[in-house]
């Protein structure tokens, strides 16, 4: 089938010009690249100097693409939406379409632009600006992460607070965040709150001096609008304060918390080799490692097209960056012997909350949404090769004129970041393998691979590492597993207690005088299904005793059970919850198509063990009033498709910064709306998971990583186990460590190179 070029449809309106290079689009889902970025900023700025003059001054926020409907990129590509059945008909060329959020800076008004790119204009042309609703902030950028740190610091009253407990303003230094839920200031105000710490030294480690006060910055103003003093527990378990409400904002905070003023700790806490303490120097030491290398002699066994597109063994996917998500992989595909399998049209994570557990004001509002406040995308580290990743890596789209890591400023052109994405090979232990142990039996072993596309995102003292992995395949079978795997690394967020001040029960003292508070890490994952086509359904699957007692004539030994499935039939049970003591189990299936020897539906299936986690907070905690999405472990929801994309993308909303309540465009308001079926439905389902985090010494001055994983199984999908014809390939530059084979603890002498003696298949 001939495919037509992912084209803009023709719009006479204000037209902005571009050469015919900007507009080439590999994919219909690529990202904007860094000139369309800069082009839609320029188109909106005509717009709006021609067109609207209530608006005084643009400060750009994001800029994203519209998504085609979903079908008509899978006809582009030529997917199938129903097993067996041929691609349907491509309607003519798709429509590159974006949108941007901006605000005036002046007015304090917030707006959304969207955008269509004419290709008989060459141009991109505005469609509409609408005005956001009073109180509804588009997310906050990093620039303006940075201008708190910057605000805070010419600030003479934070200057004199600092200088009451020794801190120069040049050791100043601030973690801006979002306000979270203080009802004090309305939500038409864009404010956030900066967490405070002193640095006495280059790249020192500044959380091991945190300080004892919390401004109040209005973005927008540029001005620190309040002072905040947390309360602490100076006799045993009493609180300073008369309560862990926030005082009014006309009392005299420090009053109000009732303490005096704190010195932030003095003792270091480094974490850079060079900058170590001697103490810690003189701790006898392991020997330095020997090096170990990753190495791909002839090369890797993957591809890349059009600077997108990813092909490895059966798979291929297409990745992109996303100033929000970080990234998303998208049309998911499996080549079962020239035929097209469908299996995910999009994985992203779609939102997370991080919520704290101490109860007095002003550290509940620490509960960070950081995919929808601040974009987990726009954080994204710039990946050094031999350091993030390791052996033969490719950097998405690193030699091409598209960068993936690209995202607008508040000036309307793109802050682009190299090497945010990093696509590699890694060995992962066996397979499979199986001895015969009888007399003269075979063994058989078969080491397994995977891909892996990665990128690690730093929100402010934390870092996380997302990796996508596709596990192994030959060009006629392939394992089919999909797993996503969260790493958590980084310095836990710090407070400073009074001397002798226990922490307890809502935090851990990691050193003296250091506070690490509890919390929470909660990841909602959308996963946006096309098992054999989009006419999916979620089954649940709960292992059950049954009810025959021990001694029955159908349960003799009384040994019975069984897997119990119920089927997510109607968006009234959409929302379900994890109950380890039934092991229970989700998975997604096409009723169209069904397995040749078991009967059963295909299917992949969920697989969270450990990792399900919600809320851990009161049924009206604030936490909750804004993030429904982790009170439950999987909502199903029929995905919904408008004139601006999918209407089903943020679990917490699309504006999430001060929000009080969960908006209209939620996930809970997309269950309790009209009933309707879920059956072989275009179905979309958001996972909640997570850790709870009760800190340890340690885990200071830098955490060790912490892992969490959700895999995508094949169930009923394959004929067979579909790695059996994965070669059983010897790693002929394997060796043995020492000569005689002692562990190096007798004598032994370590060696670089010893001839086989046995194979792993015979």
């Amino acid at each position: 089938m001939s495919k037509p070029a992912v084209e803009p449809a023709s719009l006479p309106k204000d037209v902005v010009s571009l050469d015919k290079e900007a507009i080439t689009i590999s994919h219909p889902l690529d990202a904007l690249s860094p000139d369309e970025i800069s082009l839609v900023s320029l188109a909106v700025r005509q717009h709006v100097a021609s067109e609207r003059k209530d608006i005084k001054a643009v400060k750009f926020i994001n800029s994203n693409i519209i998504a085609p409907p979903k079908r008509d990129v899978l006809a582009f590509l030529g997917i199938p939406v129903k097993p067996g059945a041929k691609p349907e008909n491509v309607n003519g060329p798709l429509a590159r379409r974006a949108e941007t959020d901006f605000l005036d800076p002046v007015t304090g008004n917030n707006y959304n632009a969207r955008l269509t790119l004419a290709i008989d204009k060459k141009a991109w042309v505005v469609d509409e600006i609408e005005t956001l609703p009073e109180g509804t902030q588009p997310q906050i950028t990093l620039e303006e992460l940075i201008e708190c740190d910057e605000l805070v610091r010419k600030d003479e009253t934070v200057l004199k607070l600092a200088a009451e407990v020794g801190v120069s303003p040049e050791q100043l230094c601030a973690d801006g965040w979002s306000i979270g839920w203080d009802d004090r200031w309305p939500t038409a105000k864009r404010i956030q709150q900066c967490l405070l710490y002193a640095r006495y030294g280059p790249h020192e480690n500044l959380y091991a001096h945190p300080l004892d006060f919390v401004p109040v910055v209005d973005v927008n103003a540029k001005k620190v609008i309040h002072i905040d003093f947390p309360p602490h527990r100076l006799n045993g378990d009493k609180l300073s304060a008369k309560s862990t409400a926030p005082p009014p904002p006309d009392e005299d905070a420090l009053e109000a918390s009732g303490r005096t003023r704190l010195p932030p700790p003095q003792r270091k806490a480094e974490y850079l080799p060079d900058l170590i303490d001697e103490a810690t120097k003189a701790k006898p030491a392991p020997g330095p490692l020997k090096p170990l290398h990753v190495v791909q002699p002839e090369g890797v066994s993957f591809k890349v097209t059009g600077g997108s597109v990813l092909e490895w063994q059966n798979w291929t996917m297409h990745v992109a960056f996303s100033g929000r998500e970080g990234m998303a992989i998208s049309t998911v595909t499996w080549n079962d012997g020239g035929v097209v399998r469908p299996i995910f049209y999009r994985l992203s994570l779609a939102e997370m909350v991080v919520p704290y557990a101490a109860p007095e004001h002003p550290h509940p509002r620490k509960f960070a949404f950081d995919v929808g406040e601040y974009g987990m995308g726009t954080q994204a580290n710039e990946l050094s090769l031999g350091c993030d990743c390791l052996g033969t890596i490719h950097y998405l789209a690193r030699n091409c004129t598209f960068q993936p890591g690209a995202f607008v400023g508040h000036d309307g052109k793109p802050i682009v970041l190299k090497q945010a994405i990093c696509i590699h090979e890694e060995d992962h232990g066996l397979l499979w393998k199986h001895t015969d142990y009888r007399v003269g039996g075979r063994a058989h072993a078969v080491r397994s691979r995977r891909l892996v596309i990665s990128m690690v995102c730093t929100v402010a003292n934390y870092e996380y590492i997302f990796a996508y992995h596709f596990y192994l395949g030959n060009p006629s079978l392939a394992d089919g597993t999909v797993e996503l795997q969260i790493g958590l690394t980084g310095i836990v967020n710090t407070y400073l207690l009074a001397e002798g001040e226990n922490p307890a029960p809502y935090g851990t003292q990691v050193a003296p005088r250091i506070n690490a508070q509890y919390h929470q890490h909660v990841f909602s994952l959308r996963v946006d299904p096309m098992i054999d086509g989009l006419q999916n359904t979620v089954v649940e699957s709960d292992i059950e005793t049954v009810s025959y007692p021990t001694g029955s004539a159908e349960n003799h030994a009384g040994n019975a059970f069984v897997s119990k499935d119920v089927r997510v039939a109607r968006s009234s049970e959409g929302i379900r919850d994890y109950n380890a003591a039934v092991d229970r189990r989700w998975k997604i299936v096409n009723p169209a198509k069904k397995h040749f020897a078991s009967g059963k539906e295909v299917a992949y299936g969920i697989m969270a063990k450990g990792a399900w986690e919600t809320l851990k907070c009161a049924e009206d905690a604030w936490a909750k009033k804004r993030a429904a999405f982790a009170e439950h472990s999987v909502w199903v929801v029929k995905d919904v498709e408008g004139r601006n994309g999918s209407e089903r993308l943020w679990p917490a909303g699309k504006y999430v910064p001060q929000t009080r309540d969960n908006p209209k465009d939620s996930v809970l308001s997309w269950t309790g709306g009209p009933e309707e079926s879920l059956e072989g439905q275009d179905v979309v389902l958001f996972l909640t998971v997570g850790l709870n985090h009760i800190p340890r010494p340690e885990d200071w001055p830098v955490m060790p990583m912490e892992y969490l994983k959700v895999a995508f199984k094949p169930q009923n999908f394959f004929e067979q186990n579909p790695s059996l014809h994965v070669a059983a390939a010897r790693d002929e530059r394997s060796v043995y460590a020492f000569v005689n084979g002692d562990g190096g603890g007798g004598g032994g002498v370590a060696v670089t190179g010893h001839t086989h003696d046995n194979a792993c298949c015979h």
